[in-house]
Formats: C-alpha cells, structure tokens, sequence
C-alpha cells in the first residue's frame, strides 16, 4: 500500500506546486487543466475555470504530492485546507534547514525549527497558500 497527500486549492494549485517544486526539488510530473479533460469531464466546468488544474503531481524522491483546484460544481464553497499537515521526514539538520525556510516564505511559522526530545530538528508552519506542514529530522534511536 502506498498513501499520498492529495491537496484541493482554491484556484492557485498551479503556482503552489511550482512553489513546492523550487522549495523541495524533485519534479512536476502532472499539471493538468480542466481544459485537457475529456469534453464529458469538461462540460460543466465554466470557461472562466478551464485554465485551472485538474491534477498535478510532484515527484520527490520517490514520494508523491498531488493536487488540484476546487470547482464551481463543488457542492460545498472552499474552506481551506483544515486539519492536516503535510509532514516531511529528512535525513539531515541541514536538509530541514534548508526546507523549513523556503516553505515558510510568505507564510508563518507557527513552531520554529528548532531541536527537540524526538528530534534534531523539528518544526511547523503555514505556506503562502494556506497548507500545513511539518519538517521534522528525527534523532538515531537506540535499538531496544
């Protein structure tokens, strides 16, 4: 089994993954918009919403980080992404130096990365578009 976080925007998923891109590396593998659908997928998307994307995907070291943007033929209005975080697991305390910076530009830290009882370096933050996420590099564990 595999499990991927699948994050929904409100019309700005393109540039937020161009954004995790340049943040994380890795490679933007999908981007597509609502205009590339099927006419059947597309015919109820309004013209104005046809340039907005349908599926992206961002391929990092294996692991996978996709998205889209909400629609007009949502039933519910966008209320954010709410009650999750992105967590990224890194190998180094320069690694998460390095990230924990470059997503929170724009955003806000809501824990500094800093070290802790679990961890070399931990820490939390909002993006610029709204995500969730924590950094954290975890301290070698004595085998029990």
């Amino acid at each position: 089994m595999l499990l991927n976080t699948y994050l929904i925007f409100n019309g700005d998923c393109r540039a937020a993954f161009e954004f995790y891109q340049r943040c994380l590396g890795g490679e933007i593998a999908a981007l597509h918009p609502y205009s590339e659908a099927p006419e059947e997928c597309a015919q109820d998307v309004p013209p104005e919403h046809l340039d907005k994307i349908m599926h992206a995907r961002l391929e990092v070291d294996g692991q996978v980080l996709m998205g889209s943007d909400t629609t007009p033929a949502c039933p519910a209005p966008y209320e954010g992404i709410k009650g999750a975080h992105v967590s990224i697991s890194v190998d180094t305390p320069e690694e998460a130096e390095r990230i924990f910076p470059a997503l929170a530009d724009n955003g806000s830290v809501v824990m500094p990365l800093e070290e802790t009882f679990w961890a070399l370096r931990f820490g939390m933050l909002v993006d610029r578009f709204g995500v969730s996420w924590m950094i954290n590099c975890e301290r070698q564990q004595a085998p029990s």
